[in-house]
C-alpha cells in the first residue's frame, strides 16, 4: 500500500524510513530478504496470546456477518386499502422494508419514497413482472400490478445492487368475490395520472446531467487534494528524491484527505453505511470498510501514535484519497457510457411529434398530440410526421415508415389505407381519422414492449444473481481472514501486512461488474431490435432465439405474400393477351371470389378499362357466367367448359406447367369459343428467398408448414429453397408438428400470422409473429417482426447471438477479474514474489473492472440488420408486367 510514512520534523537520533523499507515496495531487494528471515523466524514460534485472540475474534465476526447477511430477516405485511395491497417503501441506500408480504391475485400498490440522488437507485425493476419503473430522486413513485401466482419474486435497482423480495403467499385476510378484484385490479392498473414515457425520460436524462456535473467536482476536488500528498510519498518513498517535509507530515497529509474522506468520498459512504444498516452489503460497503480502515488507522497513527508499537506507525491518507477519488473517475465514466444503452428508447420517443392539425368544427387547430381523441379528423402536409394511428379519409401520399417497421422503402398509400403515428409522410396531403392515440398507438405498444423486456432477466442472469448474492458477504470473510492469516503468520510489520491485504481485498472486488454483466447487453439489445423493427417480449425469448437450430415457416402470410395475385395471361389462338384479360376481368368485377378479385386487381394495376357486365351468374364451385359486349362468357374450371360442349384441351398443358409452379389456372370461353387462361397466385414475398437461404447459412434447418396440398406446396418451397415441406396440416395440427419436432431434441422456432398458427406460436420454443397478422398471432409470440418480411428472422436470430456472446464476454470479464483480483489482493504471491498488491492499484482494477463490462456492452450499440441479397422477382410473381404466353 501506498502511504506517506513521514513525521512531523525528521529526528536527529533514527533517520526517516524510505519507502523502500516498507512492504509492497518497488525497491524491495534488501527488504524481501529482511522479511524471508523474520518469517522463518515467526513460523518456529508458538502462537501467543494475542494470536489466538485474532484468530477466536475473526472467526466470530465471520460467523456473525453470515447470520447478519444471510440469515433470515423480518418481513412486513402489505396494508389492503380499498381493495388494493398498499405498502410504502424507503429507499435510501437499499430497500425498506425488503421483504415484503402480499397475496396472490389482490391489486398491490408499492409506493417507492426515494430519499437519494445518484443513479443506482433512480429505477427499480420486477423481472419476473416484466416491469420496471423510474424513481425520481426525492420524490414518491407508485408501482402497480397484480401477482397472479403464489411465490417468491426479487426486485432489485437499475444496476442490480441493491435488492428486495415480494413474498406472494397463499391465504391471510378474508379474499373478496373474484368480480370485485378483477375490477379493483384494472382501478389499480388505471388509476392515478402517471407520467408519460417521454416526460419520465426528461426526467431521467436530468437526473443523469446532475450526477455527471456533481461526480465531476466531486472527482475534481479529490484530485486537486489527493495530488500533493500522493506526489510527495511517490517522489519520496519510491524514487528517493528529497521533497519538503511539509507535505510528508501527518497532520498536513490528515487535513488535506480529510476533505477528500467526507466530501468526494460521501456518496460512498452514505450508500455503504446505509446498505449495511440494511444487512444488504453491496460495492459501496465494501469501499467504504476498506477507506475507513485505511482512514482510521492513520488517524489513530497521528492523533495518539503512542498507542502502536514504533514499527507499524505507518499512514495511508495517500492510498484513501486516490482509492475514492478512482472510484468516482470511474464511476463518472460508467455514468456517461451508461447514458447511451438507453439510446434506443430515446430515439423512439422522440420520434412522436409535439402536436397535431386538427379539424374542429370546420376549422384546422394546432393542438398537442396528447388532446388528439379517436375520431378526431387530422390533417398532415408534405415533410410532416403523422401524429396518431389512423385511416385516410382524403387524399394519397407515399409515407417513409422505416423509422418504425425498419424497411426503407418508401409505401403508397391511399384512401382507406392505415397509417401509423410517427412515419413521415413525403409527398402529397391527406387527412386521417384518428383510431389509436395515447397508450394504443401502435409506437406506444412498441416502447411499451421493449420496456418489458429490457425489465424482464435472462435465464443466464440467474447464475450472476446468484453468485452476487453471496459476492459481497463472502468478500467481508475472506478480507478478515486475510488480515487474520497475515497477522498470524505473517512477517513483521504483521499488523500493517494484515491491514494492506484486508483493504485491498475490500477494494479491489467489484460485485457492480457482475451485476451489470447481463442487464446492460439487454437493454441495449432489445432496444437494437426495435429499431430495426424487431420486437422482442422478453429477456428470455432474446436468450432461446441463439439456441433454435429449426425454424417452421408458415406459408400462406409469411412466406407469401397472402394475397392472391393475377401472375399470367395465356390466350387461345385468334385473341390477344389485352382482349382476354379485359372479358375475364369485367366478368369478375360482380364476383366476390377472391381469385375473381385478383383478376379484377391485376387489370386495375395494367391500366385496362372494363367493359359493362349483363346477365352475371355464379355457378358455385364451378365458375361464373355473364354477357360482357354481346358476348356471352364462361369463366372457370375446365369442366365448366366441357359442360357446355367447348375442348380445353388445347391450353391443357399450359394449365398443368401453371398448376406444378402453385398457381391457379382460371380457363374462360366467349360464345362457345376458347379464349384462353388467367392465372393467380399467392406470390413469394421479395425477400423470402434470400431470408431462407441466410437462415440456411446460419446453420439452421427450415421448413415449411401449411394447409395447402402438396403440390403448390412443393412449388412455393422450390422457389424459395426449403428442402422440407409439411403440407395439408390442419391449423389444429400444426402445434402437434411444432411438438413432434421438439420431441426429436430440437429447439424449435415458428414463423406465422394467422389466428390458426396462435398455437403453433405458444408451442414453440420461440414464437416469432408477422406484424402484418392478426393481433391473436401477434400477442401468442416471443417476437414480433413489424415490417412483416422474414429478413425480420434473420435480424432476430443474429442480434440474439450477439447479444449473448456480449453477455458471456462480460461474464467472462466479471468472473475471472474477481477469480484473480481477489487472491492477488489477498497477498498468495507474496511468499514466492515479495509482492502485496497497493490498494491504489486495486481501487483502479476495480474501477476499470465495472468500466470494460459497460463499455463491452456498448459495443452492440454498432450492431447493423444483416443485409440480405435479394434476388429480383421472377417474372411470374411481379405484378407488372404480366407473363403473357401465346
Amino acid at each position: 500500500m501506498g502511504g506517506g510514512r513521514g513525521s512531523e520534523h525528521p529526528r536527529t537520533d533514527r533517520p526517516r524510513p524510505r519507502r523502500s523499507s516498507r512492504p509492497g515496495s518497488k525497491r524491495d531487494g534488501w527488504t524481501k530478504h529482511r522479511i524471508s528471515a523474520q518469517a522463518a523466524s515467526r513460523r518456529e514460534c508458538v502462537m501467543s496470546t494475542a494470536d489466538i485472540g485474532v484468530l477466536a475474534g475473526a472467526v466470530a465476526l465471520i460467523a456473525f456477518l453470515a447470520w447478519y447477511f444471510l440469515g433470515p430477516k423480518k418481513s412486513r405485511q402489505a396494508e389492503l386499502r380499498g381493495g388494493v395491497q398498499e405498502i410504502e417503501i424507503t429507499v435510501k441506500g437499499g430497500y425498506s422494508p425488503d421483504l415484503i408480504r402480499v397475496r396472490p391475485g389482490v391489486p398491490v400498490r408499492l409506493v417507492f419514497d426515494r430519499k437519494e440522488g445518484g443513479d443506482c437507485t433512480s429505477r427499480v425493476v420486477f423481472p419476473d413482472f416484466a416491469l420496471a419503473a423510474s424513481l425520481p430522486a426525492f420524490g414518491k413513485t407508485a408501482v402497480e400490478f397484480v401477482p397472479e401466482a403464489a411465490g417468491r419474486f426479487g426486485f432489485a435497482c437499475g444496476m442490480n445492487m441493491v435488492h428486495g423480495t415480494l413474498l406472494v403467499e397463499p391465504g391471510g385476510e378474508a379474499g373478496e368475490s373474484a368480480a370485485n378484484v378483477d375490477a379493483k385490479a384494472d382501478a389499480a392498473r388505471t388509476s392515478g395520472a402517471p407520467q408519460s414515457s417521454a416526460e419520465r425520460d426528461d426526467a431521467e436524462e436530468a437526473a443523469r446531467r446532475a450526477e455527471i456535473a456533481d461526480l465531476s467536482r466531486r472527482v475534481a476536488f479529490g484530485a486537486v487534494l489527493s495530488l500533493p500528498v500522493v506526489a510527495a510519498v511517490m517522489l519520496h518513498e519510491v524514487f528517493g528524491v528529497d521533497v519538503p517535509g511539509v507535505l510528508l507530515n501527518h497532520w498536513f497529509q490528515f487535513a488535506l484527505i480529510t476533505a477528500v474522506m467526507f466530501y468526494t468520498g460521501w456518496p460512498i459512504h452514505r450508500t455503504g453505511w446505509l446498505s449495511l444498516r440494511h444487512r444488504a452489503a453491496e460495492m459501496n460497503a465494501l469501499i467504504t470498510l476498506g477507506t475507513s480502515a485505511a482512514y482510521g488507522y492513520s488517524l489513530l497513527v497521528t492523533v495518539a501514535p503512542g498507542l502502536l508499537p514504533a514499527g507499524v506507525r505507518e499512514v495511508y491518507y495517500e492510498a484513501v484519497g486516490v482509492i475514492l477519488t478512482l472510484i468516482l473517475l470511474g464511476r463518472l465514466f460508467e455514468a456517461k457510457a451508461k447514458a447511451g444503452t438507453g439510446q434506443a428508447i430515446r430515439e423512439l420517443l422522440g420520434l412522436q411529434p409535439k402536436t397535431a392539425r386538427v379539424v374542429r368544427d370546420g376549422t384546422e387547430v394546432e393542438v398537442p398530440v396528447e388532446q388528439v381523441v379517436t375520431g378526431d379528423i387530422v390533417m398532415v402536409r408534405p415533410g410532416e410526421k403523422v401524429p396518431v394511428d389512423g385511416v385516410i379519409v382524403d387524399g394519397r401520399s407515399t409515407l417513409d415508415e422505416s423509422l418504425v417497421t425498419g424497411e426503407s422503402l418508401p409505401v403508397t398509400k391511399t384512401v382507406g389505407d392505415e397509417v401509423v403515428g410517427a412515419t413521415v409522410n413525403q409527398t402529397g396531403a391527406f387527412r386521417l381519422q384518428a383510431t389509436k392515440v395515447g397508450a394504443d398507438s401502435v409506437l406506444a405498444q412498441i416502447i411499451k414492449l421493449v420496456q418489458q423486456a429490457q425489465a424482464s432477466r435472462a435465464p443466464i442472469q440467474r447464475i450472476a444473481d446468484l453468485v452476487a448474492s453471496y459476492f459481497v458477504p463472502a468478500v467481508v470473510a475472506i478480507a478478515i481472514a486475510s488480515f487474520t492469516v497475515w497477522f498470524i503468520a505473517g512477517p513483521e510489520p504483521a499488523l500493517a501486512l494484515g491491514l494492506v491485504a484486508a483493504v485491498a481485498v475490500l477494494i479491489i472486488a467489484c460485485p457492480c461488474a457482475l451485476g451489470l454483466a447481463t442487464p446492460l447487453s439487454i437493454m441495449v439489445g432489445t432496444g437494437k431490435g426495435a429499431q430495426a423493427g424487431i420486437l422482442i417480449r422478453s429477456a428470455e425469448a432474446l436468450e432461446t432465439a441463439h439456441r433454435l437450430n429449426v425454424i417452421v415457416l408458415d406459408k400462406t402470410g409469411t412466406i407469401t405474400q397472402g394475397l392472391p395475385a393475377l401472375t399470367d395471361v395465356i390466350p387461345a389462338e385468334g385473341f390477344r393477351p389485352v382482349e382476354v384479360l379485359r372479358l375475364v376481368a369485367s366478368a369478375e368485377h360482380s364476383s366476390e371470389h377472391p381469385l375473381g378479385q385478383a383478376v379484377v386487381r391485376g387489370a386495375a394495376e395494367r391500366g385496362i378499362a372494363l367493359a359493362e357486365v349483363a346477365d352475371f351468374d355464379s355457378l358455385t364451385g364451378r365458375g361464373i357466367t355473364a354477357t360482357v359486349d354481346g358476348g356471352q362468357l364462361l369463366v372457370g374450371k375446365a369442366a365448366l367448359l366441357e359442360e357446355e360442349g367447348i375442348d380445353p384441351s388445347p391450353l391443357r398443358p399450359d394449365a398443368d406447367r401453371l398448376a406444378g409452379e402453385g398457381k391457379t389456372p382460371i380457363f374462360a370461353a366467349v360464345d362457345r369459343r376458347l379464349l384462353g387462361i388467367v392465372a393467380v397466385a399467392d406470390t413469394v414475398k421479395e425477400d423470402s428467398a434470400a431470408a431462407i437461404a441466410e437462415l440456411k447459412r446460419l446453420g439452421l434447418q427450415i421448413v415449411m408448414i401449411t394447409g395447402d396440398n402438396q403440390r403448390t406446396a412443393d412449388a412455393i418451397a422450390a422457389q424459395v429453397g426449403i428442402d422440407r415441406v409439411l403440407a395439408e396440416v390442419l391449423p389444429e395440427h400444426k402445434a402437434n408438428e411444432i411438438r413432434h419436432l421438439q420431441d426429436g431434441g430440437r429447439r424449435v422456432g415458428m414463423v406465422g400470422d394467422g389466428i390458426n398458427d396462435a398455437p403453433a406460436l405458444a408451442q414453440a420454443d420461440v414464437g416469432f409473429a408477422i406484424g402484418t397478422g392478426t393481433d391473436v398471432a401477434i400477442e401468442a409470440a416471443d417476437i414480433t417482426l413489424i415490417s412483416g418480411a422474414l429478413g425480420g428472422v434473420v435480424t432476430a436470430v443474429t442480434l440474439s447471438r450477439s447479444t449473448m456472446r456480449n453477455i458471456r464476454q462480460n461474464l467472462f470479464l466479471a468472473f475471472v477479474y474477481n477469480t484473480a483480483g481477489i487472491p492477488l489482493a489477498a497477498g498468495v504471491l507474496y511468499p514466492v514474489t515479495g509482492w502485496l498488491l497497493s490498494p491504489i492499484i486495486a481501487a483502479a482494477a476495480m474501477a476499470l473492472s465495472s468500466l470494460s463490462v459497460v463499455s463491452n456492452a456498448n459495443r452492440l450499440r454498432r450492431f447493423t440488420p444483416p443485409t440480405l441479397a435479394v434476388r429480383p422477382r421472377p417474372p411470374h410473381a411481379a405484378p407488372q408486367p404480366m407473363e403473357v404466353r401465346t
